[in-house]
């Protein structure tokens, strides 16, 4: 674990005086044509750069969306997956997906980041002084690819990133395409690895807050990003031979050293968001009735790390709320429910944005495991996941916590995986979510004041931007989910 120093804020800074940000749902407008023959001479500053180096653009895209969609699981992927549920602003938790209050708009920050990271790729595919960079690039755009159709499905993709060819309303792809087609999630994870492995040349890769240059790391991550991928995609397409190759391999993320994350610090600016926005905010949220009979049932001391004893206990107790109640109509008194732990807020050294860990890679070995696609013993890498969760949120785990209340049973093992899994997801919101999805573990809860027909919201609208400003094959897009439904699944959920 790495703290972040003051430079990556420089960076960004000064990335934002190079570049100029355009705010399109899309973010796809990369050209324009000129209005007259000097517009170019005469709208260029002389004394500022028209280009940015990769190195700037790495620090970015990796810091951007990791403080960001932190955040973003905070505030609404904690909500989605009922480790948290909000007193007041809470239209969203109450399943109202298209309207982000304090947060539920992941699609301009997955752009952004997609954007930026196909810049990178161009640049490193047209200098040979840039080349380092393809194979990582190319990684990173299979996992910010992934977040996206996992969320929302079926979305702009391949001509998402050619404005400047004079395509500024781009089609939809289907997710199935997007995982398995050429220059889709998988591929792009295989050809990384490849890139990678040939690269010959003596440059270094500058900007990389996630493995400080050392290619080893972006080789594991790109094949536990794989296994993650494959086990997404089980449900439509044999796996098992590739889930095989890699775990016997076994080049993938495997120690909490390795993992895919950045610390945060406990001071600006490289704090947590949450610990830099007002009391009112932070305290909007407090610990979901869901997770609370979860870690209570399992005498789970993680507890005392993702919560605090709510004000009114006598005991040092926990207590939490039913997600999705009708603020108009409830009168809730904070002090009768737990807060997020300090972690969250006072303690954020202590906190990591997450991108892939040891512990859900074993999690997904050993569901692996248990469903027969690899050759491996579900119960020792279950313990072992379990046991590199509670280090990753520094928490003692209990000398009897396998053998007793956690203790592994492979008549509910598949819910045992996913639970832990969900657990530990708690700095990561919308992948609880996700795994939900796809699993049905853990059993989450009819929500209080349902604004969705009591229906657990099973994808990401598209923004109303999107209508807009990309209407006809908008209107493909929401045909297929019946009206842009949130409760149309997406391709490997069907």
């Amino acid at each position: 674990m790495r703290p972040l120093v003051v430079l990556v804020l420089n960076s960004v800074l000064t990335f934002k005086l190079m570049i100029k940000k355009i705010f399109l749902p899309l973010f796809i407008l990369l050209g324009f044509a000129t209005c007259t023959n000097d517009f170019e001479d005469i709208n260029t500053n002389p004394n500022a750069p028209v280009d940015v180096q990769p190195n700037l653009l790495m620090r970015q895209v990796i810091y951007d969306y990791g403080e960001r969609m932190s955040y973003e699981g905070f505030v609404a992927g904690n909500l989605l997956g009922q480790y948290l549920t909000a007193l007041d602003f809470n239209l969203f938790d109450r399943h109202a997906l298209n309207s982000p209050q304090l947060g539920g708009n992941p699609w301009p920050i997955l752009y952004t980041n997609l954007r930026d990271t196909e810049i990178i790729l161009q640049k490193a595919r047209s200098s040979e002084t840039f080349a380092v960079y393809e194979g990582p690039a190319l990684i990173y755009k299979a996992y910010l690819t992934m977040v996206l159709t996992d969320l929302f499905g079926d979305v702009p993709y391949r001509e998402a990133f050619i404005g400047d060819k004079g395509t500024v309303t781009p089609k939809y792809d289907s997710q199935e395409e997007i995982y398995t087609d050429e220059g889709g999630i998988l591929e792009n994870l295989e050809k990384g690895v490849t890139a990678i492995s040939a690269y010959k040349g003596s440059f270094v890769l500058e900007g990389d807050i996630l493995f400080d240059g050392q290619m080893n790391g972006w080789l594991r991550f790109a094949n536990s990003l794989q296994i993650k991928a494959l086990l997404r995609i089980s449900n439509k397409v044999d796996v098992s031979s590739q889930l095989q190759a890699i775990y016997t391999n076994g080049n993938y993320i495997q120690h909490n050293t390795e993992n895919a994350i950045f610390q945060f610090t406990d001071s600006e600016p490289n704090n947590f968001r949450m610990a830099r926005l007002r009391a009112g905010d932070f305290n909007n949220f407090v610990m979901s009735e869901t997770i609370e009979e979860i870690l209570t049932e399992l005498n789970d001391p993680r507890i005392h790390t993702l919560f605090r004893p709510y004000a009114n206990a006598s005991d040092a107790s926990y207590n939490g709320l039913l997600n999705g109640i009708d603020a108009s109509q409830t009168t809730i008194s904070l002090a009768d429910y737990s807060l997020a732990g300090t972690i969250f807020r006072e303690n954020t050294g202590q906190l990591a944005a997450n991108y892939m860990t040891a512990w859900e890679t074993h999690f997904l070995l050993a569901e692996a495991a248990q469903r027969g696609l690899i050759n491996a013993d579900a119960k020792t890498l279950y313990e072992l996941a379990v046991t590199q969760a509670f280090a990753y949120w520094n928490t003692n785990l209990p000398s009897d916590y396998l053998t007793s209340t956690a203790a592994y049973d492979p008549n509910k093992g598949i819910e045992q995986i996913i639970t832990q899994k969900w657990i530990a997801n708690m700095i990561n919101g919308y992948e609880g979510w996700i795994e939900y999805r796809r699993t049905g573990f853990p059993q989450l809860k009819a929500i209080s004041a349902s604004l969705n027909d009591n229906l657990m919201p099973i994808r990401m609208p598209y923004p109303a931007e999107e209508a807009t400003l990309n209407a006809a094959n908008y209107e493909q897009a929401a045909a297929a989910t019946n009206g842009n439904s949130i409760n149309v699944g997406v391709w490997w959920d069907d």
